[in-house]
């Protein structure tokens, strides 16, 4: 049961974009220690040949592969940045517009401060309602617009 929880728990973290961006932050920090190291120790291979010290014979590291290497972790880390934000836009989405609790007559000692009157649950609902029906009537006009375009044009 133990052993559950907690690859329940890792696998949660790994779909955290949060806990995502702390896990490759040191990695980001390591490669661009390496892409130093490799820049300096290329910038001093190339003064070496250029100034007649040392033949272009000898191997040094890719800079552009650990360069490569540094942008696929920034591209990661932009990744989980953006997700991180789509999920906070979604949930100050979700608590704006769905409901809180509306206390029955059944259990009247629920009532909470952010609960609302039936009559606001009413209204709210019937916004939402009415919102679905626009979008449903907008998706409907488009796909008789695409269906429309495929006919031929002479016919009629």
């Amino acid at each position: 049961r133990i052993k559950m929880q907690q690859q329940q728990l890792s696998q949660q973290q790994d779909f955290d974009p949060v806990h995502r961006f702390k896990m490759l932050i040191p990695q980001l920090k390591e490669s661009l220690q390496n892409v130093m190291k490799i820049a300096s120790l290329n910038l001093t291979h190339n003064t070496a040949i250029d100034n007649g010290v040392k033949s272009s014979d000898t191997s040094v590291q890719r800079f552009d592969k650990s360069l490569e290497e540094f942008y696929a972790l920034c591209d990661q880390l932009e990744l989980c940045l953006r997700l991180a934000y789509e999920c906070l836009s979604q949930s100050i989405d979700s608590a704006k517009h769905s409901p809180n609790l509306v206390p029955t007559a059944t259990k009247p000692d629920t009532v909470q401060t952010e609960s609302m009157s039936y009559a606001q649950y009413l209204v709210m609902i019937k916004s939402q309602i009415s919102c679905a029906k626009d979008i449903h009537n907008a998706l409907l006009e488009c796909s008789k617009k695409i269906a429309g375009k495929g006919q031929p044009q002479g016919i009629m």
